[in-house]
């Protein structure tokens, strides 16, 4: 199928090649068998991905789902039934790894990026695409059965948007959902700048990590009905990979002590 992204749409494909190639080599981590199949769907010169230096890493993308996956399956496991909301789904495929046959789940994105996910992740009776921007809050409207618990996803989405936009999507959601979790990962502020070099290095002009977070705490300031939850370095708890390399596996503990790529869980 062939895919027509703007540049900044172009880093959907990112993550998702990135587990497919882990999962096809390192399955025993994270094995997403939808991502693999929806790259096999794709009409794209998937090879100019793993030649952008930036993201050669692709066990990072495979090691971030992992760790998402985890925490939800936490709540899940204490609210079976609960409502997932998946904030900037892209091509994401974590439904289809940690479903237990009861949740109830929401993908929401702009509508180019919804319209492409339909024809390759098509809705069933639970999982619902929502076609819009996760600051408008009319898609609240459209989030049912939040009575056994709402639990939010937003993977390598807040960080492109300045500090008052996430600022007023928190107390939306506080607003909306109260009572509500979320997960998201983001970057400290030394971190940008390399960041935003590598991507402007790699040609994806307008892909601008524009917010930096590094204590969650930080967030608690904006309204006192958020709560922290975690924080946690996003290598915590995992197994260092012989096959990754000695770079590799320095690299993950360098993150870690110096909290340089990190998962916040919070209640608002």
């Amino acid at each position: 199928m062939k895919v027509h992204l703007s540049n900044v749409e172009e880093t959907l494909l990112i993550p998702l090649w990135g587990r497919a190639q882990s999962s096809r080599a390192h399955n025993s981590l994270l094995n997403d068998a939808k991502a693999i199949e929806i790259i096999d769907q794709i009409d794209y010169d998937f090879s100019k991905l793993a030649r952008r230096q930036i993201f050669r890493r692709d066990f990072w993308f495979v090691i971030r789902a992992k760790q998402f996956d985890d925490k939800i399956r936490a709540y899940i496991a204490e609210h079976p039934r609960a409502t997932v909301v998946n904030i900037g789904a892209g091509l994401d495929t974590t439904f289809y790894r940690i479903d237990n046959g009861s949740i109830r789940w929401y993908d929401i994105d702009l509508p180019n990026v919804i319209d492409i996910r339909r024809r390759l992740l098509p809705e069933t009776d639970r999982t619902t695409s929502i076609a819009g921007s996760m600051f408008d809050p009319s898609w609240y409207s459209e989030i049912k059965h939040t009575q056994d618990g709402v639990f939010l996803m937003a993977v390598g989405v807040l960080f492109y948007f300045d500090a008052a936009q996430v600022r007023q999507f928190f107390l939306s959601l506080a607003d909306n959902l109260p009572g509500a979790e979320i997960v998201f990962d983001t970057l400290p502020k030394l971190a940008v700048t390399f960041t935003n070099w590598n991507v402007r290095k790699a040609g994806m002009k307008g892909a601008t990590v524009k917010w930096a977070l590094r204590d969650a705490n930080e967030i608690t300031k904006w309204d006192s009905r958020i709560t922290v939850i975690d924080q946690v370095p996003l290598f915590r708890n995992i197994p260092r990979d012989p096959l990754w390399g000695i770079g590799t596996r320095r690299f993950m503990d360098f993150s870690d002590k110096f909290k340089i790529l990190n998962i916040f869980h919070l209640r608002v």
